[in-house]
This record gives C-alpha cells, sequence and structure tokens, in this order.
C-alpha cells in the first residue's frame, strides 16, 4: 500500500472510529451524527482528490501564457562607465602616456566638480584645497612626460589622489 492511500484508509479509518463513539453516546439526534460522519468522509475525500490533482497538474508543461509571465533571471551586469574608469586607471598605473592624456584629465574634471571652480582659471585657490601633492598631479599646465611608455602613477599614488578627492 502507497503511502498516500495509507494515510486515506487511516483518515477514513479515524472517522469511522469517531462516528461509532459519537453514535454510542448520542449527544444529538442519530441523523445529525450520519451526516456529520458523511460530511467528514466527503470531506476526507475531497482533499485526497485535490491532492492527487496537484501532484499530476504539477507534471504537464506551463501554458503559453505561463511561460510568457516568466521572466528570464538577469546576470548582474557592471556598468560600462565603471568598467571604463577601472580601464582608465589600469592604464595609467602602466604607461606615462596614457596617465597625461587620459586619466588625469578625469581625474582634473573630478576636482573641478567637487571644488566648484575650474582649475586654470583659479589655480592659487584650487593649489590651496587640493594640496601640493595633488595639485603636481592634476594642474593643467602639468608638462607631458618625456617618455610616454615610461610607468605610470602607481595604484597607491592613485588611491591617494582618489582619496584627496574624496575629502573634498
Amino acid at each position: 500500500m502507497t503511502p498516500e492511500r495509507r494515510r486515506i484508509a487511516t483518515a477514513f479509518a479515524i472517522a469511522t472510529v469517531a462516528f461509532a463513539v459519537v453514535l454510542a453516546v448520542r449527544p444529538v439526534r442519530a441523523d445529525r451524527i450520519v451526516a456529520g460522519y458523511l460530511l467528514g468522509l466527503a470531506a476526507i475525500g475531497l482533499a485526497a482528490l485535490v491532492r492527487s490533482l496537484s501532484d499530476n497538474m504539477g507534471e504537464q508543461p506551463a501554458s503559453r501564457f505561463e511561460r510568457q509571465m516568466e521572466r528570464a533571471t538577469e546576470q548582474p551586469v557592471r556598468p560600462p562607465e565603471l568598467m571604463r574608469i577601472e580601464r582608465e586607471i589600469t592604464l595609467g598605473s602602466s604607461s606615462a602616456g596614457h596617465l597625461h592624456l587620459r586619466l588625469l584629465p578625469l581625474l582634473r574634471e573630478v576636482a573641478t566638480a567637487k571644488l566648484g571652480i575650474e582649475l586654470d582659471r583659479r589655480p592659487e585657490q584650487a593649489h590651496a584645497a587640493l594640496g601640493d601633492e595633488a595639485w603636481e598631479l592634476l594642474r593643467p599646465d602639468r608638462p607631458p612626460p618625456a617618455d610616454r611608455t615610461a610607468p605610470g602613477l602607481p595604484l597607491r599614488g592613485i588611491r591617494a589622489l582618489v582619496d584627496t578627492l574624496e575629502q573634498l
């Protein structure tokens, strides 16, 4: 006997024993006891039927509507702007030419936005706000490197410069 059939048979047996006990005690009229017993059997039968149908329904393929409503799980994607900035930082640390032409102009824009002043129009005020080390790297009149293929600014230096800009 399967576990499902055993469960149904147990429920019927308990209901029948309860029916016999209540019928022997007769707290109410016999016709009401019989009606209650039949109602209990019907409930057990309906529960078994619903369980059987729900088990069978799981095997059927989803309808076209259900397939349309399901969303495909999207893999998280890193923002393209973040990937571009990471690339600029990596290239700026490996090449002095890239540092001068691409990364430092980007960081100058950040400094201008954070300070609220143009670095080339108010150099004294920008120098005072940035400090000597950051100003030396971000000043608009910074000469290009003699050797563009030389190593750029180490990541530690870029991190220090970004930390300075974040504190503004």
